[in-house]
């Protein structure tokens, strides 16, 4: 990472015991998607998903606190398996980048966000880092639901 969007930048990082398809597809399904979505507690009802490169993402984060949290992105960038390139197209504004690379035991996914600018990124830094984990910790309970539900349907 660059000095200039050093203090713009949240990043985490963690090894899943899944495959890139698998994660990757955990983006790709509207349904899957919506249902790990943000951070513990909330809940969201997507308005539009076009999960394609330039394609819009509009939907309402319904949070624990009774609040409604209007988001609009674009998928900037998708790389079957490899990446996801979401940017978000109304405050805070920013960039997120998930990486999934084949690992050993699963995936390794690396999410970064970077910020417009390094003020705003230092003033959500606080409640975006914490959310950033329950939101691959939500994805990861997803993933091992959606595995045990397949595993049950090809047993005898």
């Amino acid at each position: 990472m660059d000095s200039a969007t050093k203090d713009r930048t949240l990043r985490t990082a963690r090894t899943l015991p899944y495959s890139p398809q698998q994660i990757y597809g955990a983006f790709a399904s509207r349904d899957l998607l919506a249902s790990w979505w943000g951070p513990e507690g909330f809940t969201n009802t997507f308005e539009v998903f076009e999960f394609t490169p330039g394609g819009r993402w509009k939907f309402v984060m319904h949070g624990p606190d009774g609040n409604d949290y209007a988001n609009e992105s674009i998928f900037a960038a998708l790389d079957t398996d490899a990446r996801v390139v979401i940017r978000h197209v109304c405050p805070p504004h920013f960039t997120l980048t998930v990486e999934l690379m084949p690992a050993d035991s699963g995936t390794h996914l690396s999410w970064t966000q970077v910020f417009e600018d390094a003020q705003t990124a230092q003033a959500v830094k606080r409640r975006a880092g914490p959310a950033n984990e329950q939101n691959i910790d939500r994805l990861t309970h997803v993933l091992g639901k959606a595995t045990h539900s397949i595993q049950q349907k090809q047993s005898p």
